[in-house]
Order: C-alpha cells, then sequence, then structure tokens
C-alpha cells in the first residue's frame, strides 16, 4: 500500500515537471515572439501600419505648353470641371449612373463607353464619366454627391488650342491612352497613364515631345479610417508633380494663322521659311480640323465627316502630299546648265512653240511660241522650249546632281512624322522601278519639272531658300538661338545671280508670267518667284471635240495643281514662301495666295516692323 502510495507520488512529481517545463518553454516562446513583434521587427510593422492608415493620391503634372517663336501659346491647359466614377465603391456601375442620370443626362454612347471601361480595368481604377462640364452641372452633381455613392466631382485639366485648324496638322493633339501606349512605356508610368483624365500626345509635336511635355507625376498623402475615407490631407508629406517642358517652335502664329484663313477650304498648302536659318515660319495645310475635337473623343458622325471629305482635311499635304513641281524646277535646271557652262547667258534658243523629238512632239505652254529667248527671258516667261534645249544638253545625271544640291529628293527630318521624300528620277532609278533607259523624253519632261520627278511643299520650300541665300539651309521646326549659319551651296555664286535675276523679272517686270500680280505691295521691297503648273489630266482631242478646252471644264480632281514659289526682298532675300493648291487648274491659283502671304511675312518682320509695318499695316491683308 505505501510503495503504492510512492509510486504514485513520483508519478505526479514527474507529470508536474513536464507540465512546468512545457509551460517554461511556451512561455520563452511567446516571449521571444514578443521580443521579435515589439523590437525587431518594430520598424516593418510600422511601416505596414502607415500604410493601412495613409494613402498616397497621384497628382497628374500639367503638361507643358507648345510656343510659337514670339512665346504665343498656341497649345494650352485650361480648368475642366468633370464627374469620375470608381466601380469599387459605386457597387453596380449600371445602377450608379441610373442614379447619375437626372443630373448628368448620358447618351446610349458613353453610357456604353463607361460600362466597357468598368469591365476593362480593375475596379479600383476611376473613370472618367463626363468631361468639360458646365458649372450648372458640376454644382448639382456636387450637391447630391452624399447620395452618389462612387461617384466624384473633380476639377482637371483639359488640354486646349486657341487657333483650332490654323496648328491641327502641326501640333497635333492629345487623347486618353490606349492599351498600345500603356504597353510602350516604362512600367512605372502606368498609374500615371491610367489616371483619368490624363492624356498623352497621338500627332504632330504633341506625340514627338511627349517625354518633353509630359511632365512628373506627384502624390498627395491623405489619412484614410477603416472604409477608406479620407480624414485629412497631409501636404507636408506629399510630393508635388513636376510640369512638363514648354516646347518652343519656331512658327509664326500670326502667319500661321494668315496663311490658313488666306488659303480657305481650298485643297491646299504653304510652306513659309528663312531664307538664311531654316527656321519654318507658317506650315499650313488645308482644309484643316479642329483638333478640341479629339481631346474628349471624336464623335463618329465628325469623323465620318472629315474621312469623307473628297479635299482630305486630315492629311497633312505641306509635307505628305508629293506633287511634280512643273516650271518651279526649271530654276534648277538654270542654276546647272549655268554652272556646266552648257549654254552661256546671252546665247538664244527660239521657241516656235514646239519641238518634235522622234515621233512625238513636245509643245511649250504657249502654243505660238515665245520667239528667240536667253537663259533670263526663257526664266521670266517660262519657256519650255528653252528648257528642253539646255535639259538635252546637260543630260539627266547633272540635272539630278544639281536638283540633290538643292534638297529634291532628301527627306528632312523637323521633329514630326511623315515627311515625305518625293522622288529625284535618274536612269538607275527608273532601271530599278519599271526595268526600263532612260530616254531623252524622260529628260525633257524632267527639264520642266514633269514625269518621274515629285516634291513635297517643304521640299519646294527648301529649293527656294538655297535658291535664294545660296546656303544649304534645311528646315527646322523647333527654336535653337544657337543653331549654326548653314555652309554654302557650292554652286557658283554668278549662275546664282543670274537665276535670281530671272526670278526677279517673273514679278518685276512686263511680260515676266506673275507680273499682274503688281508686286510684293511694301513700297519698294521688291519680290522674286516662280510659277509652276503641274499636269494632272491630258484632255484628249474626243474631249475637244466635244467642247472639253479649259480646266474650268473639266472636273475638280482632273484640274491641274497650281504652284509658285517666291521669296523677298529680292534684293536681300529673307523670306521664302511656296504655295500649292491641288487641282487648281493651273499656277495662277497659288500665286496670289503666296504673294500675301509673303507680304504679311515681311512686313511682320522685327526689322521692318518701326518702317514698313507700321506705315502700310492698313494695307496688309489682315492687318492691324
Amino acid at each position: 500500500m505505501r510503495a503504492d502510495r510512492q509510486e504514485q507520488d513520483l508519478k505526479f512529481t514527474r507529470r508536474a515537471l513536464l507540465t512546468a517545463g512545457a509551460g517554461g518553454l511556451a512561455f520563452l516562446g511567446l516571449g521571444a515572439r514578443l521580443y521579435s513583434l515589439q523590437v525587431l521587427e518594430t520598424e516593418r510593422y510600422r511601416l505596414m501600419s502607415e500604410d493601412n492608415q495613409f494613402n498616397f493620391n497621384l497628382l497628374p503634372p500639367s503638361r507643358g505648353r507648345i510656343l510659337d517663336r514670339f512665346g504665343v501659346a498656341v497649345a494650352d491647359n485650361r480648368d475642366s470641371y468633370r464627374v469620375l466614377l470608381v466601380p469599387e465603391q459605386s457597387g453596380d456601375v449600371g445602377s450608379a449612373l441610373d442614379r447619375l442620370q437626372p443630373f448628368l443626362p448620358l447618351s446610349n454612347y458613353e453610357r456604353e463607353r463607361v460600362l466597357r471601361t468598368a469591365r476593362g480595368q480593375r475596379s479600383f481604377h476611376a473613370i472618367t464619366v463626363a468631361d468639360d462640364l458646365d458649372w450648372h452641372t458640376f454644382a448639382s452633381i456636387n450637391l447630391n454627391a452624399p447620395d452618389l455613392a462612387g461617384v466624384t466631382p473633380d476639377v482637371g485639366e483639359v488640354r486646349s488650342y486657341p487657333y483650332g485648324p490654323s496648328f491641327a496638322h502641326v501640333i497635333g493633339y492629345v487623347q486618353p491612352p490606349n492599351d498600345d501606349d500603356i504597353a510602350n512605356n516604362p512600367r512605372d508610368a502606368e498609374r500615371l497613364l491610367r489616371h483619368p483624365g490624363f492624356r498623352v500626345g497621338k500627332t504632330g509635336v504633341e506625340v514627338a515631345r511627349e517625354m518633353d511635355l509630359r511632365g512628373q507625376a506627384g502624390a498627395l498623402k491623405t489619412e484614410v479610417n477603416a472604409r477608406g475615407r479620407v480624414i485629412r490631407e497631409l501636404p507636408e508629406q506629399s510630393t508635388e508633380p513636376v510640369a512638363g517642358r514648354d516646347v518652343v517652335l519656331t512658327l509664326d502664329a500670326d502667319i500661321q494663322r494668315f496663311a490658313h484663313e488666306r488659303l480657305g477650304q481650298e485643297s491646299a498648302s504653304a510652306v513659309v521659311m528663312d531664307v538664311n536659318t531654316g527656321e519654318l515660319i507658317a506650315l499650313v495645310s488645308t482644309p484643316s480640323f479642329d483638333p478640341n475635337l479629339f481631346v474628349g473623343g471624336i464623335s463618329s458622325a465628325d469623323y465620318a465627316a472629315l474621312r469623307d471629305n473628297d479635299h482630305n482635311p486630315l492629311f497633312q499635304k505641306s509635307i505628305q502630299g508629293t506633287y511634280p513641281p512643273g516650271s518651279t524646277f526649271k530654276a534648277v535646271v538654270a542654276a546647272a546648265a549655268l554652272e556646266h557652262g552648257v549654254i552661256p547667258p546671252t546665247e538664244r534658243v527660239n521657241c516656235t512653240g514646239s519641238v518634235r523629238l522622234g515621233n512625238r512632239e513636245f509643245h511649250c505652254w504657249r502654243r505660238r511660241g515665245h520667239g528667240p529667248v536667253n537663259l533670263r527671258d526663257a526664266v521670266k516667261t517660262s519657256c519650255d522650249i528653252f528648257f528642253y534645249e539646255i535639259a538635252e544638253r546637260l543630260g539627266i545625271d547633272r540635272i539630278h546632281e544639281m536638283a540633290t544640291r538643292f534638297g529634291i529628293g532628301e527627306q528632312f527630318d523637323i521633329g514630326i512624322a511623315g515627311v515625305r521624300r518625293g522622288n529625284m528620277p535618274n536612269p538607275a532609278w527608273k532601271r530599278a522601278r519599271y526595268d526600263q533607259g532612260w530616254s531623252t523624253g524622260d529628260t525633257y519632261n524632267t527639264g520642266i519639272g514633269q514625269g518621274f520627278v515629285t516634291t513635297s511643299p517643304l521640299q519646294l520650300a527648301v529649293m527656294t531658300a538655297r535658291v535664294a541665300s545660296g546656303r544649304a539651309v534645311t528646315p527646322t521646326l523647333y527654336r535653337n538661338a544657337m543653331m549654326p549659319p548653314a555652309a554654302h551651296i557650292g554652286v557658283n555664286d554668278a549662275a546664282l545671280a543670274s537665276v535670281r535675276d530671272g526670278l526677279r523679272a517673273v514679278v518685276e517686270e512686263p511680260g515676266g508670267t506673275s507680273y499682274s500680280l503688281g508686286g510684293l505691295g511694301l513700297g519698294d521691297i521688291e519680290m522674286a518667284g516662280k510659277t509652276g503648273t503641274a499636269q494632272v489630266y491630258s484632255i484628249t482631242a474626243a474631249e475637244r471635240e466635244s467642247g472639253v478646252r479649259e480646266q474650268a471644264d473639266l472636273p475638280w480632281r482632273l484640274r491641274d495643281h497650281g504652284l509658285f514659289m517666291c521669296y523677298a526682298p529680292a534684293a536681300e532675300p529673307k523670306y521664302a514662301c511656296v504655295v500649292v493648291v491641288e487641282h487648281g487648274g493651273g499656277s495662277s491659283a497659288a500665286t496670289r495666295p503666296a504673294r500675301d502671304i509673303l507680304q504679311r511675312t515681311v512686313a511682320r518682320d522685327p526689322s521692318s516692323r518701326a518702317g514698313v509695318f507700321a506705315d502700310l499695316g492698313n494695307n496688309v491683308p489682315g492687318g492691324a
């Protein structure tokens, strides 16, 4: 009995020891864990706690402005009242839109857009329901906000283009980023690109200088409660956004607007350039479009109207359109003839109105002929027979070499997309393109700017500037005060002087093809120029028999293109201007608009404003 009791006492003592030991180990483990949580991992859990307590709301940066050469904003930002919806907070999106409908009527298209966006993105991302609201609508939504769960009235910025269609093709427009935009940007930019109201450049300068204009996002720290509601903002612990950089163009907003208005609804383009620096003063295509329509999303009806317009308002003709240069190209052929000495300036070629080459008759534009003409007369009267003759003497290779020096066939990089190269043909090109040899007839056609040679209005402006200045200027769209002067083009100065003399005679002497313009209209400042007609369609013999004899008798799309290149002052050139009017029926469609644009450009020149502009301001078209 006693032995049993001793055995039980021993068992109890072991259990007590085991229990006490287990308790001690548990206590030590608990203490170690508490030490780890409270001492070793204090910082980690403090940060996690702050994350649950604070939010960082992204602050989008202001987009940089686009300025003209005088600092006038041609792309700016303005305040915009808008309404955002966060699906995570609103519950069913359709029901949320129903609750919003009495204060903000939405079309079926807009409603479907919001629903589609909600299905395609994470529920905590806000959706822009409507943008650019009037004050009354915005105020009524603010007043009823407590009953509109998930709906947030907000004030943001929206891109604004104060000059509307005048600059549309050059500066382009912005729109909300799509999936491709997000995929093509750095990953850390995704949150900014998904921010409601944020826009990225889609065309023109807006997309070419996107990274300069975009800026850097900031973050506003806010304290929130357990429901996520903001209790207070902590601006002292926030990061301010950094606005995008302004981009300064070489364009003059006044000349750009004037050129756009002067061309009106013609299917046309105009380029104005500083002949000494290559700075572009105006780069216009008409008809145009209002880029403000694209910022918030253009309607299908508006877009269809632009797309279906036969004058192609979405097409940037000044850099993308290519046309035979017509007789404006004779300046290049004349320079080559004098440079290579294939004809003395005094030698005359007799123009009888046509010349036969094999079985083909090549005509002068003046069917009864010009009679004996030298190079100066031929440029002044645009005699085709003279240029057939000297083109044959030169040969295509020397014409090609000279045209290349004047920028024909060169693709210029002006900092926006879409610049076309045009075409300056030679025998190798024709062999590669058509598997045919070069003919003398091809050289004849090239000599008067027809056949295979094509140029853009920008290239014609470069050609004109190089003829006027003798320098190998290249076009530039962005202001750069440190730009070095261009090198000499390498053409004999005497040859260039003779060509310029003929170009001055075109406008300033009786018998010149543009003498009827009456000069520049700015006192004794003379101008120089050259007309050009690019043939689009040959009237057939049958059509002539039926009474179709003039360009006006043809449908618009079959009429010839009209071109005019000019510069001023003729004695000391500063500005070149080129106008191309598609299907204008001939050069006369382009001469008067080009002269008016050049006149205004010269009048606005800072060095002449105290004199010419002040005295003749009321006589300048559109002048004050």
